[in-house]
């Protein structure tokens, strides 16, 4: 499987397309519209319902505006952000994008718990981030875990075998646990139960303490990035095969 760009936009209202990569409202847009401050192709006009495509020459308040792109970011999430849009208890991941334009219009490509750290994937690309989040897709997510315990060597290949979660008709799927230290492991994971992590390893008699995700795919959490920061996807990223 292969993730792609999307090589053409579909055509599009001209308000619609103004409102996209300006981040102003249409009805603001239309109202300026319809003062002679958007030209197609060279050719001012008042029609917000005009359609437009990729290829014309769209300016605005004597401006040349490009095409508005699907957006793709990647985040460190900190430690105590929920993954909402709106949480009355506790500050939110879509908070930290309030300076991009239509924050609204984007969404996560899965969700961590509040206290798991590590990578977010965000998108307003809902084919893309479906690519990402759907089993059926299996791609593998990576974290890097703590527990209260020594993890038994034995953990391996329970976890390899699948594990019965507590009020879970089916054992998880296979998971490939890697052992670093003591009580430090690697966990990939092709599937996203509820807190799946913390309660396979209940399941096995252990805790996690510690938990933080740094890879989805073949997608790895940039360390530059301090908790809270974020940035675009590359290219390279966004098209990633796994």
């Amino acid at each position: 499987m292969t993730f792609c760009i999307q090589e053409s936009l579909p055509n599009m209202r001209l308000d619609k397309y103004l409102s996209q990569t300006t981040g102003l409202s249409r009805k603001d847009i239309k109202r300026l519209i319809h003062k002679d401050l958007a030209t197609v192709n060279g050719i001012a006009t008042r029609d917000s319902s005009l359609q437009v495509s990729e290829d014309d020459v769209v300016t605005f308040q004597e401006m040349r505006i490009e095409a508005p792109r699907p957006r793709y970011f990647m985040m460190n999430k900190p430690f105590g952000y929920v993954c909402s849009s709106d949480d009355p208890n506790n500050a939110t991941v879509m908070g930290l994008l309030i300076d991009e334009p239509r924050p609204n219009d984007l969404h996560l490509a899965g969700r961590l718990d509040l206290d798991t750290t590590g990578l977010l994937l965000i998108t307003d690309d809902g084919q893309w981030s479906h690519k990402i989040t759907s089993p059926k897709h299996k791609q593998g997510k990576r974290y890097l875990l703590e527990t209260a315990d020594p993890i038994a060597e034995s953990t391996v290949e329970q976890f390899a075998q699948g594990v019965q979660l507590l009020n879970e008709k089916h054992l998880t799927k296979p998971a490939e646990l890697e052992i670093i230290g003591v009580d430090e492991a690697f966990l990939t994971l092709t599937e996203g139960r509820y807190h799946q992590v913390k309660r396979m390893f209940a399941a096995v008699g252990n805790k996690v303490t510690k938990l933080h995700r740094d890879r989805i795919g073949h997608i790895i959490l940039d360390e530059s990035l301090a908790p809270g920061e974020y940035r675009e996807l590359t290219a390279d990223e966004i098209n990633l095969s796994r």
